[in-house]
Formats: structure tokens, C-alpha cells, sequence
């Protein structure tokens, strides 16, 4: 069955137009509930230690009470009168008025079964007045703690059957705490507690969706930024603040923009300078063959000015292709390079171009940490550009220096020289100086991947000429030794 998704009027389809809870949600709603967990699990304990507390502390004053009565009784004198007690009525009587009572307890006496006196106050429940629990309390003959469920809850009792010499009348005192009355005072304040921690806990949620807001502004940033991005406008960046996990997040990912606006731009600009530069020689080998007659001179004169051409757009394909892989990190291969050695050969590799009087003006003994391959190119481009603007008998010198924290590789040339109006543009791209007195014009890229080797380097390329009086080309580079190469070198 081929399903159908249905768009809306913004252009979205329908499950594009569902979006999930936001990541400041999800941060937000896992935090608090992990908090609220912990919260409740705080209140539980408590409400559980709280009643426990209160059932010990029953038991305890349960024990505390016949305690207590068993040590008036022992003087079997009244303190009011100094006389000894005369009938158990008169001892409960005595004790209950003389006693005082915890929050929670009641006290009354039975005097042979029937209910005689009883503590002060209004106890939540008249236990005294419960004709079962009365008639349990009487049949005891011996001291006794138990429970009895009342109108106020469950309650705790002790009982004292008591009697007094010479005296046949059966007394008992009832000792009672009502638990539940005291639970729920304890369970009224976990109520409250909660109520406290649930107030917190939404507090903290509103604080938490402000922070959230403020550490996730970064992440929004890239969405809306990522968002904005086209092909044709890749110039959106994201505002950092701080230095935590997200700003750093928020930093690479404007660095991965600078890579890939980068990668666009060189792009964009291989297509068009390809475009640029291939129409002409395309243009002039079509012609040509479309013009090509029968005649076998005319023939191999078209042919020959064929493959002339089209190794010019291969040399020029060739230079494009270098310069686009210039914006790559894998550019250079950096390794030790002896400079005096680097200077030598580049020498000897050069002389055979033309007969000039080439020569070695300096040679540095220094070991860099530099792509040797690729400065030699830059060498051998500079030497390729001063043949074409000298003339047999005209001196070009290739050196080496260091002077403090920098390395100086030049080319020179006494030949016809640079007018100051084409330096400021020699370096770009197509860019073409003179035909030369050689009569022949490169591509204008020569001196454009010069440039781009000693910037991968971390360096410049500079020019002193003026005319009739030749050009000097200088690469200007730190001086980057292979103890200091991790921190210092870097490829664009």
C-alpha cells in the first residue's frame, strides 16, 4: 500500500509538521524528574522515620508512666497529709491529681471495675466511658501494655491493677496514648514537608528552564543558523559566550562552517576559473578543426596546433587542481628539510630550463619542519617565472636564510622587471604580468600556488622589482624546527 503524506500550507508535510519536546524539555524533564524521584523518596524516609520516632516515643513514655507510678506508690504515704493511704481510690486519686500529662495521654482510674477519677483535659477519646475496654481493663490482674482501637484511632495502654494493705478494694490505673492522634500529627508534618519540597521543586523547574534556555542558546543557535544556510549564503555564525562544553560545541561548529564556506569558495572559483580559462583553448581547437581542409600540411599544422592547445588546458587543469587542493588539510606533508640541501638542488633542477647564469646566492644551515616537495614546487615555479621574463646572458640567483625566527627562500632576476601597478595583483589568480622578451605568457597560476605554498606554511610570499632593473621573490616562513612543530605549524 503506498502511503500518502498530505503537506500543509507552510510547505512542511504532515509529519514534518509534528515536532517532538525540545532537547530543553527533555534536559529539563529528565532533571526533575531524577530531583522529584529523590524529593519524594526524602519525604518517605522521613514520614517513615517520623512514625517510628513516635512509636518509640510511646513505647518509651508507656514504660516512663507505670515507671513513675510504681515510684509513688512505693512510699505508700499521701505527701498532702503525711498518712498513709487508706484505700487504692485514695492512692489513684492522689497520683492522677499530682501527675502531669504528655500531649496524647489520658489517664483514669477504675475502682473495683467501675470508672472512679480521671486525668484533666478533654482526651480525643473518653475511653473511660467504652464499657469493652473498661470491662478488660478491670479483668486484668496483672501489669499489661496492649492496643485498643478507640473512636480516635488505634491507641496504646499500660495497666496497673493496684491495692493497698488492709484495704480489700480492687483498684486500676489505665495509662493511655492515642498513636494514631500522634501519627497523624507526624504524617501532618510530612504534608507540610512535601507541600515545601513540591513548591521548591517547581521553583527550581522555572530556574531550570531559564538556565536551560540560557545553556542550550547555543544549540538553538546552530539549529536556526543551519537552518539559514544555503548554498549561496554560507556567512551565518553563531555568537559564543562562555567557555563550557557547549560553547565549545558552539565553536566547532563555526569552524566546520569556515571549512565548508572554504571548501564552497574553492569550489565555486575552480568552476569558474576552469570555465574561464578552457573556453578559449576549446573555442580555438574547434575552429581550427572545423576549418581543417583536406590538404595533408594543412592537416598536420591544425594537429599540431591541437595538441599544443589542449596541453596548455592540461598544464592549466593540472594548476587548478593544485590550487583546489591548496584548501585542504592534507595540502602539505611536513617533514625535516635541510635548507642547504633544498637550496642546492633546486639549482641544479633549474638550470636546465634555459642557459642563464644561474646562481647560489646563500644557503641557510638549518633543518626546518616544512613540506620540502612543496616548497621546492614554489622554488621551481619562481625559477620558471624569471626564465620567461629574462634572456640568454641574464643572471638568476636562488638562496636560503634565517634571520631570528623566520626563513627567507627567494628567487631573483636581473631581467626586465615588474611595474609597481601589476605587483599589487601578480599573486591572484589569472593574473598575467608582461608576455615577456621570451614572447610567451603562462596561465597566470604560477605565482598564484606560490602564494598558497607559503600560506599553508604559515608564511607570505613578497615581491621587490623595479623595471629594467629584474624582480626578487621572497618566501617569507616561521622558523619551525621539529621540536616545535606540533604547536607551531598549522595547514590551512
Amino acid at each position: 500500500m503506498t502511503k500518502v503524506v498530505m503537506a500543509n500550507p507552510t510547505g512542511t508535510t504532515d509529519v514534518e509538521s509534528r515536532r517532538g519536546f525540545s532537547a530543553r524539555a527533555r534536559v529539563l524533564g529528565w532533571i526533575l524528574l531524577l530531583v522529584g524521584s529523590a524529593v519524594l523518596g526524602s519525604v518517605l524516609v522521613s514520614r517513615q522515620v517520623l512514625l517510628g520516632g513516635v512509636d518509640q516515643k510511646v513505647d518509651a513514655e508507656l514504660t516512663h508512666e507505670a515507671s513513675k507510678f510504681r515510684a509513688f506508690a512505693s512510699s505508700n504515704l499521701d505527701p498532702n497529709t503525711g498518712k498513709v493511704y487508706q484505700s487504692a481510690d485514695e492512692l489513684l486519686g492522689r497520683y492522677l491529681e499530682r501527675n502531669l500529662f504528655e500531649h496524647g495521654e489520658t489517664s483514669f482510674s477504675l475502682v473495683d471495675g467501675r470508672p472512679a477519677r480521671r486525668s484533666p483535659g478533654n482526651p480525643p477519646a473518653r475511653l473511660d466511658t467504652d464499657l469493652a475496654f473498661i470491662t478488660r481493663m478491670a479483668a486484668t490482674s496483672r501489669p499489661a501494655f496492649g492496643s485498643w482501637p478507640s473512636t480516635a484511632g488505634q491507641v496504646s495502654y499500660v495497666v496497673i491493677p493496684v491495692s493497698v494493705a488492709g484495704n480489700t478494694t480492687k483498684g486500676t490505673l489505665v495509662a493511655v496514648f492515642f498513636r494514631d492522634q500522634l501519627r497523624a500529627e507526624a504524617d501532618q508534618v510530612v504534608r507540610i514537608l512535601a507541600v515545601v519540597a513540591a513548591l521548591s521543586l517547581l521553583l527550581a523547574g522555572v530556574a531550570g528552564w531559564a538556565v536551560a534556555g540560557r545553556v542550550l542558546a547555543p544549540v538553538r543557535g546552530m539549529r536556526r543558523t543551519a537552518e539559514a544556510i544555503t548554498e549561496s549564503d554560507l556567512t551565518g555564525r553563531i555568537v559564543v559566550a562562555g567557555n563550557d562544553d557547549v560553547a565549545a560545541l558552539a565553536r566547532t561548529f563555526n569552524t566546520m562552517l569556515d571549512r565548508l564556506q572554504s571548501a564552497f569558495t574553492a569550489q565555486r572559483q575552480f568552476i569558474d576559473d576552469a570555465g574561464h580559462e578552457l573556453r578559449t583553448p576549446i573555442t580555438v581547437v574547434r575552429g581550427h578543426l572545423e576549418l581543417m581542409g583536406d590538404d595533408p600540411e594543412d592537416h598536420r599544422a591544425t594537429v599540431a596546433l591541437v595538441v599544443d592547445e589542449l596541453d596548455r588546458m592540461r598544464r592549466i587543469v593540472d594548476d587548478l587542481l593544485l590550487l583546489a587542493k591548496a584548501e585542504r588539510p592534507d595540502f602539505l606533508m611536513p617533514g625535516a628539510v635541510e635548507l642547504a640541501d633544498l637550496t642546492v638542488e633546486v639549482v641544479s633542477k633549474a638550470g636546465p630550463m634555459a642557459e642563464r647564469l644561474w646562481r647560489v646566492d646563500a644557503v641557510a644551515e638549518q633543518v626546518i619542519h616544512a613540506d620540502g616537495q612543496r616548497l621546492t614546487q614554489a622554488l621551481m615555479q619562481l625559477a620558471s617565472n624569471a626564465v620567461r621574463h629574462t634572456v640568454r646572458g641574464d643572471e638568476i640567483g636562488i638562496g636560503s636564510a634565517v634571520r631570528g625566527d623566520r626563513v627567507r627562500l627567494w628567487v631573483r632576476d636581473t631581467g626586465e622587471g615588474i611595474a609597481p601597478g601589476d605587483q599589487a595583483r601578480i599573486f591572484d589568480r589569472f593574473a598575467r604580468g608582461p608576455a615577456g622578451r621570451r614572447g610567451t605568457e603562462g596561465a597566470g597560476l604560477g605565482l598564484a600556488i606560490v602564494r598558497r605554498i607559503a600560506e599553508a606554511h604559515g608564511g607570505s610570499v613578497g615581491l621587490a622589482s623595479d623595471l629594467g632593473r629584474g624582480a626578487t621573490f621572497t618566501m617569507d616562513l616561521p622558523l619551525v624546527t621539529e621540536a616545535t612543530a606540533a604547536p607551531v605549524l598549522s595547514v590551512r
